[in-house]
């Protein structure tokens, strides 16, 4: 048999043909065996009001990983989006508070007030950590979390230690409403989803992400402007950071100073679980979506289980570190 036929019989079944079905589809086939042992062992997991529950505790995580995607695909890291999420929330819930005490002057404001405050915060947030990580070359591991202490002092300060409670109902919706029978924090995650995978996969500043990702040398080389790049992908990940912020205050119905604490963790779990590459320039947002659906399932289903929140951090622990293997040997064997 020649090796023509050889290769023709391997088919599908050769080895780089398992390999690359495991790098393209594997992250789809886990969420399904992960779904199907959940739900042969809880006769409540695939419940109506499970299934959405799942989906509501996924989407803040899913908003936020999804700008942790634009920036990891550029070899970046941002570890402030928890507490500049926290900063967005408190600040703009002051907006719309019927608290005498924690209201600003002339509040409670419109929430399209509020949001395009806590948007401008998150993105405030991003600019000034692009410019350092841009402009100055400063380590993003050094700069983000300088912001992730900074974020965390000012939402203190902001608040005097005290949460914003009495929130309008107006602006409550946005974490509590319904969207043609969709919880409005998962609409709001689909449209980020959609518009990302479209910026990410349709137009040009999409492939200048992935180049400057992929070979930033050869990125400056062909004309792209590379400090532009890496400074736009952290001001998405602030600004997706604030609006993550506003539906969690939305969702609680009040401003929390600690909420957020150790968010960036699930975020950047969510990415790397999702198949995007730490070294920069491979990875989808469809990927990361699936991850964070990962991370909101084993966190219920476990929940559900009984099994305490100990061994869920050890498993998702044990989980990035598992990826991140995976994710270095697929670079040594690129």
């Amino acid at each position: 048999m020649s090796d023509t036929t050889k290769k023709s019989t391997q088919g599908w079944f050769g080895s780089d043909r398992r390999r690359l079905l495991i790098q393209e589809y594997g992250i789809f086939i886990a969420f399904v065996i992960l779904v199907a042992v959940l739900a042969a062992s809880n006769q409540f997991f695939l419940t109506p009001g499970n299934i959405s529950n799942i989906l509501l505790q996924t989407s803040i995580n899913g908003v936020l990983a999804i700008g942790m995607t634009f920036v990891i695909l550029t070899r970046g890291i941002d570890l402030s989006v928890g507490s500049v999420a926290a900063l967005a929330g408190i600040v703009s819930a002051s907006f719309v508070t019927a608290s005498a005490s924690a209201t600003v002057p002339g509040g409670p404001y419109p929430m399209v007030v509020a949001l395009a405050i806590g948007i401008g915060v998150g993105v405030a947030s991003g600019a000034i950590i692009g410019v350092i990580v841009s402009r100055f070359a400063v380590p993003a591991f050094v700069a983000t979390l300088g912001m992730l202490s900074a974020a965390r002092g000012l939402t203190l300060i902001y608040g005097g230690g005290r949460p914003v409670p009495s929130l309008t109902p107006a602006f409550r919706w946005i974490g509590t409403g319904n969207l043609f029978g969709i919880p409005l924090p998962v609409v709001i995650l689909l449209f980020v989803f959609a518009v990302s995978w479209f910026v990410l996969t349709r137009t040009r500043f999409g492939r200048y992400i992935y180049a400057v990702g992929g070979n930033p040398h050869a990125a400056v080389t062909s004309g792209i402007n590379v400090v532009r790049i890496r400074f736009a992908v952290y001001v998405i990940s602030g600004a997706l950071a604030g609006l993550a912020g506003m539906i969690l205050s939305a969702r609680t119905g009040s401003a929390l100073p600690q909420a957020g604490i150790a968010y960036e963790l699930d975020a950047i779990a969510a990415v790397v679980i999702g198949g995007t590459s730490l070294s920069g320039g491979v990875g989808r947002v469809t990927g990361t979506l699936i991850g964070a659906l990962i991370i909101g399932v084993m966190n219920n289903g476990l929940d559900l289980l009984g099994i305490e929140s100990y061994y869920q951090q050890i498993l998702k622990g044990a989980l990035i570190v598992g990826a991140v293997m995976l994710d270095q040997k697929r670079n040594q064997g690129a």
